[in-house]
């Protein structure tokens, strides 16, 4: 059996930086934020950045709109904020009551924060991202404690990332965080769902989270909220790629956080992979969402995943949506998703060359074209999408 305790243990002393996710389910009840809950973990946060030297810690809090729904209420004003307008208008109300509430939590502990919010186009343009990366790079060197949510005001469907976990396992990679923590309501990772509203086993590691079936685990994404466990396990799978460790923790629990600092055995351990994928394929599958696919035949699926090769012409069966060339696109085999990769072509030209060799691309596109459909180069398999 592996040394995931020790891992563990060696992780929590010696962790430079830590994005913390915090869910909406721990931070607020029917009534608004939980003033105790954020007072607690800033207090637990503010510890655990003093046990290493020059320790950083980044925060990333949900709970926006559902801290602009008790405002609403407050006012006496009754809202369905299941719409996306609603939603952006109630984050946009909810978001400055977060962040003070943050802000007045760390202040107590004598830390600083700093408000940031991002939509997906701040990944997605390479310009933007840099002037991210340095601008938390600045922040954390000053010591504070930036505090980050998705901007939902300015997010369209197109370019919101879909839940926080997803934007904390982009932090990771764009910090060079060393550890990421998801605190959720959840005592961990069940081995199985819940039956009858009846909790199962709780898995203490996760090996492998690559391996793991996210359907047959979590029952699918959960339909309240945005994430679920289902995202956290996402989240995990691709701070894991990048040789990045995930710690699941349970919320509600009294000091949770510094009781898994002390060495007990709380939440869920996931390991990293042991070998980390580059930082330009991390970026190449995550920055965007797909917008397109190709089905792939078999002999297609053993070239990728046995060999290391590149998608080519002669091994697409069907092309699914609309895309241009250098779009992210799935590649897709019997129903399952092997991954993502930079298609060199759009998708009506995929579908006029599909099954196509070589030399019958070129009769019918000229000799200015692309062997390959996706260069391997471009591709990752296996991505957590």
């Amino acid at each position: 059996m592996s040394d995931w305790k020790g891992e563990r243990a060696r992780v929590l002393v010696e962790a430079k930086c830590l994005v913390v996710k915090v869910g909406s389910a721990v931070l607020t009840d029917s009534n608004g934020l939980r003033a105790e809950v954020l007072n607690s973990l800033a207090a637990q946060l503010a510890a655990i950045r003093n046990m290493a030297e020059g320790r950083r810690i980044l925060v990333v809090s949900s709970a926006a709109v559902a801290a602009g729904r008790a405002v609403l209420a407050e006012n006496g004003v009754s809202a369905d904020t299941a719409g996306l307008a609603a939603r952006q208008g109630a984050a946009a109300i909810g978001q400055g009551r977060l962040m003070r509430a943050w802000d007045d939590a760390f202040h107590s502990q004598n830390l600083a924060t700093a408000q940031v919010l991002l939509t997906q186009d701040d990944f997605r343009v390479r310009q933007r991202l840099l002037n991210a990366r340095n601008t938390f790079t600045e922040i954390l060197s000053w010591g504070i404690v930036p505090v980050i949510n998705e901007n939902d005001t300015v997010s369209t469907e197109g370019l919101k990332f879909g839940d926080n976990d997803s934007l904390a396992s982009l932090l990771v990679t764009l910090v060079g965080a060393d550890l990421l923590i998801n605190i959720t309501s959840s005592p961990g990772v069940f081995k199985k769902p819940p039956v009858d509203g009846v909790p199962g086993e709780v898995l203490p590691c996760i090996e492998d989270a690559s391996a793991i079936n996210l359907d047959a685990m979590c029952g699918g994404k959960t339909t309240v909220g945005t994430g679920g466990m289902y995202s956290k396990l996402l989240s995990a799978r691709r701070a894991a790629q990048r040789g990045v460790p995930t710690l699941i923790l349970p919320g509600r629990e009294r000091d949770i956080l510094l009781r898994a600092f002390a060495g007990e055995d709380v939440g869920t351990w996931v390991r990293p992979n042991s070998r980390a994928i580059p930082m330009r394929k991390f970026w190449l599958a995550y920055k965007a969402a797909p917008v397109g696919r190709v089905l792939v035949d078999d002999g297609a699926a053993q070239a990728l995943l046995e060999r290391g090769k590149s998608l080519l012409p002669g091994g697409i069966l069907e092309v699914e949506g609309s895309f241009d060339k250098g779009d992210l696109i799935r590649i897709v085999h019997q129903g399952i998703s092997l991954g993502v990769g930079v298609s060199n072509y759009t998708a009506d030209d995929i579908r006029r060359i599909k099954g196509l060799k070589r030399i019958e691309v070129a009769a019918i596109l000229g000799d200015a074209h692309y062997p390959e459909v996706i260069h391997r180069d471009n591709m990752l398999l296996d991505a957590a999408i």
